[in-house]
């Protein structure tokens, strides 16, 4: 058969702070009004946590990827996998490592490249993503899900679907969380905006990423504000845990990220003592103290002060 009629075949790594996931997508070689359709055709999830848990085995990082690769040579036919595009994303989990670690962040890429390349694909590199790609382009995701970009018609053609809006993105990851949506305004700060041209309709938008503001990260700047708000150095009293719920931690464990600063009082191998009190009205206090609801210089925001156009429309979550 003729090159062009064959089904084309892509690999993304999705690289998030606490796992890593490849996706096989397929689309075919002619576009719908300059953007491709695409299926996804399987997923395979990484063995083990992120790849920036790999800073002090970057080799490990490389390796992890071994049994996801080999399962796409089953699924891509040999004789297009070397034309089978190949990407690595990284989110807020190596963009904390880098901020932590610029020479173990590389090392971690340099040795997940090095896995990939390996295999027979074309290899396009492995990269951090900003905090504005992975908000817009979990945006995308959403929206092609929810057929509100381009739908299959009755007629058996693709069009672009009336009446329909699009929906806002919340994405709630580990390090990070991201807002994406439609605004109905002109968008005041140029490093919030972004722009793309789908399916023949235009879509200027609004995203922004909250860096340390993930389940992981945020739970951690909980704990870590307990203990210095903890009249006993060792204890940690936490609300938000059951009554009698108990767990030691090392300070060194509870400050291994630049979302929390560790006092100065505190030793690294020292073994702090969790324990839960169970009380709903002490957790919701502790847990707005991480956020700043003061708009500042802008007249309205998200939160800590970041402009934030007024919310439009419906949102769709994900975690």
């Amino acid at each position: 058969p003729c090159p062009l009629c064959l089904p084309q075949y892509g690999l993304v790594f999705d690289a998030g702070s606490t796992h890593t996931a490849l996706y096989i997508y397929q689309w075919p070689a002619d576009k719908e009004n300059g953007t491709g359709i695409v299926s996804q055709v399987e997923a395979c999830t990484v063995a083990g946590p992120g790849i920036s848990s790999y800073a002090d085995d970057p080799a490990g990082a490389g390796a992890s990827l071994k049994p996801c690769l080999d399962k796409a040579m089953q699924i891509v036919p040999a004789e297009q996998q070397r034309d089978t595009p190949t990407y690595l994303g990284a989110t807020a989990g190596m963009r904390l490592l880098r901020e932590q670690n610029s020479t173990k962040a590389e090392q971690v890429f340099a040795e997940v490249a090095k896995a990939i390349g390996r295999y027979p694909v074309d290899f396009r590199g492995a990269r951090i993503l900003t905090g504005n790609e992975e908000g817009s382009f979990g945006w995308i995701t959403v929206n092609y899900l929810l057929e509100t970009l381009v739908k299959f018609s009755f007629a058996e053609r693709w069009e672009h679907p009336q009446d329909t809006e699009v929906l806002g993105a919340l994405d709630l990851g580990g390090a990070s969380t991201q807002i994406t949506f439609q605004p109905g305004v002109t968008i005041e700060d140029k490093n919030t905006s972004v722009f793309f041209r789908l399916y023949g309709t235009d879509y200027p938008l609004y995203t922004h990423s909250y860096l340390c503001y993930g389940q992981t990260q945020a739970l951690k700047m909980l704990l870590a504000n307990l203990h210095k708000d903890s009249p006993s150095p060792q204890q940690i009293s936490h609300p938000c845990y059951p009554r009698g719920y108990q767990e030691n931690v090392t300070t060194a464990d509870l400050y291994n990220s630049p979302c929390v600063r560790a006092p100065s009082r505190a030793k690294p191998a020292q073994v702090l003592t969790v324990t839960g009190t169970g009380d709903p009205a002490a957790c919701s206090t502790a847990v707005r103290k991480l956020f700043n609801s003061s708009c500042g210089v802008h007249r309205t925001c998200g939160f800590n002060g970041v402009y934030q156009p007024p919310v439009r429309g419906q949102f769709f979550v994900r975690s």
